[in-house]
C-alpha cells in the first residue's frame, strides 16, 4: 500500500502532501478542484503514466519545467521510496528505492495500483491496446519471466519490422526469436485469462445480470504455432512493411451470445462489464498471491443506480485493500467512515 505521497506541479496542484491509511481514504471537493489529479499522482507512481492523457504538457503546471511525485510504500511490498518526474520534453524518469529501474514496468511490482474511473467503459468499447495493457498488468504479477520475454519480443519485433520496411531479404532471421518469445508470452496470458474468466462471468451476472464470455485471441490462429504463422504470412508482411501477426495484436474477446460486447451492450452495461473485469482481476490476485493492490475509485457513485452501486460496494469491500476514493462530499460515499479525509479546493489540499 501507499503510506504517503507528495505531488508537485501536477496540473492545478502546486504542492500537496498526503498521509494515507491502509483502508478507506476519501478525497472530497467540487468538480474541477483537483481531486482526480491526486488520483493521477498515485497512478503515476505505480504505472509511470497517466490514466487521463498521453500528453506531458497537460500533466505539468503552467510555467513549470516538470511534475514530480514521491511516494512511500508500506505493507506486503518491501517499504521503499518511489519517485516519478515527468518533463515537458516527454521524458518520464523513475526511481525505486534510490535506483533507476531498467523499465517503468518495474513500478508495477514496487507499487501495484489499479483504477476504476468514469471512463472505464472504454476497456470494453475501445480497441485492443487498452485491453492488452489491462491483461498484461495482471500477468506481470504472476509470471516472473513475463517482463523479460516481453522485452525480448519487442526487440525482435522492432528488428523484424525494420527489415520488412527496408525490403531486407533476411527477415526470417528474426522469426525464431520472435516466435519463441511470443509463444511464452501467449502461454502466460492464456493461464491468466483461464483463471480470471469464470470469476468475471460470475461477477457480470451478480453486478448487472449479464451473461458474458471472455476469450483470448492470441494475435494469430493458434491451430498452428507462431513460427509457422509468421512464415505463412511473410509475403503479406513484406507488402505492408510490418508484422501483422503475434502477441502485439492480441485481444480479449468479450461476447454476449456470440456477438462482441461492444456491439450489443449499452454504455452503462459496458461500464459494469469493465468494472467486473477489474474486480475479477483483483479478486484473483488476492486469492492466488495474497496481493491487495491499492484501488483508486474516481466518483464511484456516478452512473450507477442504488441497487447496482450496493453490489459494487460489497465487492470492493471484500477485497480488503487500500482504497483512495474521490467524492463531491464526505456524505456522498457509501463506502463507510474513512480512515483519512482530505478536502481539495482550487488545487490546495487539507486534511480534515
Amino acid at each position: 500500500m501507499l503510506a504517503s505521497f507528495r505531488a508537485e506541479h501536477l496540473r492545478s496542484i502546486a504542492t500537496a502532501e498526503l498521509e494515507l491509511g491502509g483502508g478507506l481514504n476519501l478525497i472530497v471537493g467540487r468538480n474541477g478542484a483537483g481531486k482526480t489529479s491526486l488520483l493521477e499522482a498515485v497512478y503515476l507512481l505505480g504505472r509511470g503514466r497517466s490514466f487521463r492523457t498521453r500528453s506531458s504538457e497537460r500533466l505539468i503546471s503552467h510555467g513549470e519545467p516538470l511534475a514530480r511525485i514521491v511516494g512511500q510504500t508500506h505493507g506486503l511490498q518491501i517499504p521503499q521510496v518511489i519517485g516519478i518526474e515527468v518533463t515537458r520534453e516527454g521524458r518520464t524518469v523513475a526511481r525505486i528505492g534510490g535506483r533507476t529501474p531498467d523499465s517503468l514496468a518495474e513500478l508495477a511490482t514496487a507499487f501495484p495500483v489499479q483504477i476504476i474511473d468514469p471512463d472505464i467503459h472504454k476497456l470494453v468499447e475501445e480497441g485492443s491496446a487498452r485491453r492488452r495493457r489491462w491483461l498484461d498488468w495482471g500477468v506481470f504479477h504472476v509470471e516472473p519471466s513475463f517482463g523479460r520475454e516481453w522485452t525480448r519480443y519487442q526487440r525482435a519485433l522492432k528488428q523484424r519490422n525494420a527489415a520488412l520496411k527496408q525490403g531486407h531479404s533476411a527477415v526470417e532471421l528474426w522469426d525464431t526469436e520472435l516466435a519463441k518469445a511470443g509463444m511464452a508470452i501467449t502461454a502466460a496470458r492464456v493461464r491468466v485469462v483461464d483463471a480470471i474468466a469464470p470469476r468475471w462471468t460470475d461477477l457480470c451476472r451478480r453486478l448487472a445480470g449479464l451473461d458474458l464470455s471472455l476469450q483470448l485471441y492470441a494475435g494469430w490462429d493458434t491451430d498452428r504455432d507462431l513460427a509457422e504463422a509468421l512464415a505463412t504470412h511473410a509475403t503479406r508482411d513484406r507488402e505492408r512493411g510490418m508484422t501483422g501477426l503475434g502477441p502485439h495484436r492480441a485481444d480479449l474477446r468479450l461476447r454476449q451470445r456470440g456477438r462482441l460486447a461492444r456491439e450489443v451492450l449499452s454504455r452503462g452495461q459496458q461500464k459494469l462489464a469493465a468494472v467486473a473485469l477489474t474486480l475479477a482481476q483483483l479478486h484473483w490476485l488476492k486469492a492466488d498471491l495474497g496481493l491487495r493492490p491499492t484501488l483508486l475509485l474516481d466518483d464511484p457513485a456516478a452512473e450507477l443506480d442504488t441497487d447496482r452501486l450496493g453490489r459494487f460496494i460489497a465487492e470492493v469491500k471484500a477485497l480488503g485493500t487500500q482504497l483512495i476514493v474521490t467524492s463531491l462530499d464526505a456524505q456522498a460515499t457509501p463506502l463507510g467512515v474513512p480512515e483519512a479525509l482530505f478536502h481539495v479546493e482550487q488545487g490546495s489540499v487539507e486534511k480534515v
